[in-house]
C-alpha cells in the first residue's frame, strides 16, 4: 500500500514537469518575449559590467559598514564636532530659563525712563539691529514671492 501513493506521486510530478517544460516552450515561442531575449542577449556586455560595479560597490558598502574601527572613529569625529554646539545650546537655554525666573520674580513695571536706560545698553542695541535687518529681509523676499 505504501508503494501505490508513491507510484501515483511520481507520474503527477513527472506531468507537473512536462507542463512547466510546454509552459516555458510556449512562453519562449511567443514574439515579444523572443524580442525581449535578443535584446537582452545584445546587451549582456553592458548588463556584465553595471553588475560589476554593483558588485563592487556593494561590497564596498559592506567593508564600510562592518568596519568597527571606521565607526568608531566616525561616531568620535561627529561627536567632536557636535559637542561646541551642544554646550552652545544648553548656554542659550539656561540663560532663557534664569531669565524667565527672574522675570517671574521681579513684580516692578518697567517705566519709559527705565527703557530709555535699556536702549543705551550694547546688548540691546545689538537685538534690535539684528531684529531690524531680520524683519526687513523677511519683508523682501515677501516682496520677491509676489
Amino acid at each position: 500500500m505504501s508503494q501505490s501513493p508513491t507510484q501515483q506521486e511520481v507520474p503527477v510530478t513527472e506531468g507537473a514537469n512536462e507542463r512547466q517544460s510546454l509552459d516555458v516552450l510556449d512562453q519562449l515561442m511567443k514574439p515579444e518575449v523572443q524580442e525581449s531575449l535578443t535584446v537582452l542577449v545584445e546587451n549582456l556586455p553592458k548588463l556584465a559590467e553595471m553588475v560589476t560595479a554593483m558588485t563592487k560597490a556593494y561590497d564596498f558598502a559592506q567593508s564600510v559598514a562592518t568596519d568597527k574601527v571606521l565607526i568608531s572613529d566616525t561616531m568620535s569625529a561627529m561627536g567632536e564636532f557636535a559637542k561646541p554646539v551642544v554646550d552652545k545650546a544648553k548656554g542659550v537655554a539656561s540663560a532663557a530659563i534664569e531669565a524667565n525666573d527672574r522675570a517671574q520674580a521681579e513684580q516692578t513695571s518697567v517705566g519709559l525712563f527705565a527703557m530709555l536706560k535699556m536702549l543705551k545698553d550694547p546688548n540691546v542695541q545689538q537685538t534690535l539691529r539684528f531684529a531690524q535687518s531680520f524683519l526687513s529681509i523677511l519683508n523682501e523676499r515677501q516682496q520677491q514671492q509676489r
